[in-house]
């Protein structure tokens, strides 16, 4: 008994300081951002959000949060789209090469980014469509769907594979089984995986900054403020992105784990 505690004990301290060592560098980005003085020290200065006021008028940062929101919220659309296409494919039909075709699916996230960015950017440029904002779209796309068709995958596994035959014995044609069956069996993990794959695509850097051109995101208008100087700016535009990503993380919990527990009660 006393073993199992220690055990417990243990474990507990381990997760607390993961816990710290990944949230302790957003809190003092958090405190930082709202302190009057430039220089990241300590003691703190007054309290201020003049970093906030200073951001929010600045026409290129706000070009930059419109650019990324309709980057991940196209990326997600698409990607799920792709995602549940894959999870269908995957769950239904048996086919040759299967195992192949599922590997190179979730081959993606399994490269190192600069590798990706660099391969994105060698073949948009080949086809003369590097540099806009809807090539930024396509490679976030092929980064993000195969976190979409594991969320989706994991769903279908638990729908039993008789319904859609019964479906079909009823009259039903394979579209209205789709729609009327599959589809809202998967609607949680639709929506999970649109939020899901939405944060990603807001988060990520490498990709974005070489295939973006002139188009920036968030994450890139902030290396261009990091690169020679210590900008507070950096703290406030910084929070705005974790707040935001965190959102969407926490939402596709909410609507994937929900629905398990209704599920299962």
């Amino acid at each position: 008994m006393n073993e199992n505690r220690t055990l417990n004990l243990m474990l507990g301290i381990y997760v607390a300081l993961i816990f710290v060592f990944v949230f302790a560098p957003i809190v003092f980005s958090l405190v930082f951002s709202l302190n009057s003085q430039r220089f990241p020290t300590i003691p703190l200065g007054e309290f201020s959000t003049q970093w906030y006021e200073k951001i929010l008028g600045d026409p290129d940062i706000w070009q930059a949060a419109v650019n990324s929101v309709i980057v991940s919220g196209c990326s997600a659309v698409l990607a799920t789209f792709l995602g549940f296409s894959t999870a269908y494919s995957d769950f239904r039909y048996n086919f040759r090469f299967k195992g192949a075709y599922l590997a190179l699916i979730l081959l993606p996230p399994t490269i190192p980014l600069i590798i990706m960015a660099l391969a994105m950017l060698a073949w948009l440029s080949k086809l003369g469509m590097s540099g806009y904002l809807w090539s930024i779209i396509l490679a976030h796309s092929v980064l993000t769907a195969p976190f979409a068709m594991a969320i989706i995958r994991l769903r279908l596994q638990q729908m039993d594979p008789d319904l859609e035959a019964a479906a079909w014995n009823l009259g039903g044609s394979e579209w209205q089984t789709m729609r009327h069956v599959i589809i809202p069996f998967c609607a949680p993990a639709i929506v999970s995986s649109l939020c899901l794959t939405a944060a990603v695509s807001f988060d990520e850097f490498a990709v974005a900054w070489f295939v973006s051109g002139l188009n920036k995101t968030v994450p890139v208008v902030i290396l261009e403020i990091v690169q020679g100087n210590i900008d507070p700016q950096v703290n406030a535009i910084g929070t705005f992105v974790f707040l935001t990503s965190m959102t969407l993380v926490i939402l596709a919990q909410v609507f994937f784990i929900s629905r398990q527990i209704r599920s299962h009660s």
